[in-house]
């Protein structure tokens, strides 16, 4: 590769990285100052890495499941000696913590690429009883060519989700970053060819979501689309891949309700609500932005609430170690979030804990806010605000709090704290989302399913739902006694 597609980068810890490139400006949200500049992917773009995977596709869809499995494996262990790099990379570019964020992220992608890897050669199909003159059998086979788009919340885990369970179920894949933060992945690409994938089965791309990001949508030349991002967004990537009726994977928004019985443990319900709204400063699918607690325990909750995330979420630089809460993406996301704050204000919300504290920082730094006394009408309840907002409402009963826990657009998760795991069992069976944690928030794990309903989305990633969203059922008749 040339080397004007490199450029030197220097972190705020006196770190250094070799750091691809390729006509985008790249700007850090901690000091509001431009990291790099990238190239820019348009549809000329899009359409040679199409034609370079189609190739690909043809020798790759033949490869043994073992050989995939080894190849996933060593990109595992050469992404595991990259690791300090990698966070580095992805606190700088999205303002993220490097050591209680970023390098989980990464630590996250390794332990997904050897999960897929220890899958690649076990995708079974079925035989089908169908009696002694006959043979049925269905198998999985790879889906074709897929075109995936990841957020820029989580750069390079969101993009694992996809990379390793399509490239383990035998698929050849285009994958485009975020525009606003491209550099990981970019970097991970390196990787990818040090392990000697072949080329063409991996082409990563930057580019605008409203050209590379809907040509790869619509492109005849895709099989699959599998998208990560804003419900606004992800309507539009369904509609535009109708075009050759691909399938579709989406991953879209949430506005997650956190349900505090008077029966829970209160301590242990607000340190996970402060993990739910605050980690990863709220820009979270599954972020707990909604809390309904009972009135009994309602006061309490607040004020531990409050009192905790003054304590324990300290907000500052993404290469300070101490530092647990780092600045929101962008300008863009700074502007969105405030105007969500003042919305709630207006709407007459009590704020418990206000955003005062950081007004005067340079960077876009945003403190949690908590809203109290808030109702089903106002807006921070009914629109995802992706930042560390939270709106808390009390409940009286279970009837109510399952009513108005469902009264939304969404349906990504739903939190439930109560020590009666029967009570606990009943609830989850009644509130319209894909995923219920009880007593947690957000700890999902890459062997469960993860996915929503309603406007959060439609399929699966992670475990063998995440696997099996990369393939295709075909079903062979064998007739055995050759006679009509």
């Amino acid at each position: 590769m040339s080397e004007e597609l490199f450029q030197n980068l220097t972190f705020p810890d006196g770190s250094t990285a070799r750091q691809p490139v390729g006509l985008y400006i790249d700007v850090d949200p901690a000091t509001e100052e431009v990291i790099t500049e990238v190239y820019l992917a348009g549809t000329e773009e899009v359409d040679l890495a199409v034609k370079a995977a189609r190739k690909a596709f043809k020798d790759w869809r033949k490869v043994h499941g073992s050989e995939r499995g080894a190849l996933l494996m060593k990109l595992a262990d050469i992404t595991e000696k990259h690791i300090d790099t990698l966070s580095a990379i992805e606190a700088m570019d999205s303002g993220k913590p490097k050591d209680s964020n970023a390098r989980g992220d990464v630590e996250g992608t390794i332990a997904l690429l050897r999960y897929c890897a220890g899958w690649a050669d076990k995708i079974y199909g079925s035989v089908i009883p169908t009696g002694s003159e006959k043979l049925a059998y269905s198998k999985r086979i790879p889906i074709g060519v897929c075109g995936q788009i990841v957020p820029w919340n989580y750069p390079l885990n969101m993009a694992g989700w996809k990379i390793a369970p399509a490239l383990a179920a035998g698929n050849c894949i285009i994958i485009k970053s975020a525009e606003t933060t491209p550099l990981s992945l970019l970097y991970f690409a390196q990787l990818i060819d040090e392990v000697g994938f072949p080329k063409g089965v991996v082409n990563i791309i930057s580019g605008l979501g409203k050209v590379a990001g809907s040509h790869i949508a619509s492109h005849p030349g895709i099989d699959k689309i599998a998208f990560t991002g804003s419900t606004e967004v992800g309507s539009t990537i369904q509609k535009l891949s109708s075009s050759n009726l691909k399938t579709v994977t989406l991953e879209c928004g949430g506005k997650s309700p956190f349900i505090v019985f008077e029966d829970a443990d209160i301590d242990q319900a607000v340190k996970w609500a402060a993990v739910g709204i605050v980690f990863n400063s709220g820009q979270i699918c599954t972020a707990n932005s909604r809390i309904y607690v009972q009135e009994k325990v309602y006061e309490e909750f607040l004020q531990k609430f409050k009192n905790h995330i003054l304590t324990d979420y300290k907000i500052g630089s993404p290469f300070d170690e101490s530092t647990v809460v780092g600045p929101v993406v962008n300008k863009v996301q700074y502007d969105r979030v405030l105007h969500y704050i003042d919305v709630g204000k207006k709407e007459g919300a009590r704020v418990v804990l206000g955003n005062e504290q950081t007004l005067s920082k340079k960077g876009y730094f945003i403190h949690p806010v908590i809203f109290a006394d808030c109702s089903q009408d106002m807006r921070i309840v009914k629109e995802e605000i992706f930042g560390p907002v939270v709106a808390v409402s009390k409940f009286t009963t279970e009837e109510e709090v399952i009513e108005n826990a469902n009264d939304s657009i969404y349906g990504l998760a739903a939190m439930c704290f109560t020590q009666n795991l029967e009570k606990a069992h009943r609830v989850s069976d009644e509130l319209e989302t894909g995923m219920v944690f009880i007593n947690s928030t957000e700890n999902s794990d890459i062997q469960a399913p993860f996915g929503g309903v309603k406007m959060s989305g439609i399929g699966s990633e992670l475990g063998v739902p995440g696997i099996e969203m990369y393939t295709h059922l075909k079903t062979v008749h064998l007739n055995l006694s050759n006679k009509l």
